[in-house]
């Protein structure tokens, strides 16, 4: 897991403010599946769990510097898998992690 440095030291948002924020200024998010988990579903906690499951290599690469410039605006504390590792470990389903896309519609 890394921790995007360099986060506001205001409240966070709701999940669906920030599932949002994410799908626009991110736009590398659409070659990934993305999730948030975590106290940050519920609107408490001092940073924002996300879940990255994709390829590594030059996409992965991009999408890390979208998140950093995101970082600078919201306390992300970034998880990244390949799918083969999110399948074998199952953590999607065992941390109750929810698609931002599913999120941003709420």
């Amino acid at each position: 897991m890394g921790r995007v440095k360099d986060a506001a030291a205001e409240p966070l948002m709701t999940a669906r403010e920030i599932a949002k924020y994410l799908l626009t200024s991110c736009k590398c998010l659409r070659e990934f599946k993305s999730y948030m988990f975590g106290s940050s579903l519920f609107g408490v906690g001092s940073d924002i769990d996300i879940l990255i499951v994709g390829p590594s290599g030059e996409p992965l690469s991009r999408l890390k510097e979208e998140l950093r410039f995101a970082g600078k605006e919201l306390p992300l504390d970034v998880l990244y898998m390949l799918p083969e590792e999110a399948k074998e470990t199952g953590f999607v389903t065992s941390a109750g992690c929810i698609p931002l896309s599913q999120l941003a519609r709420k």
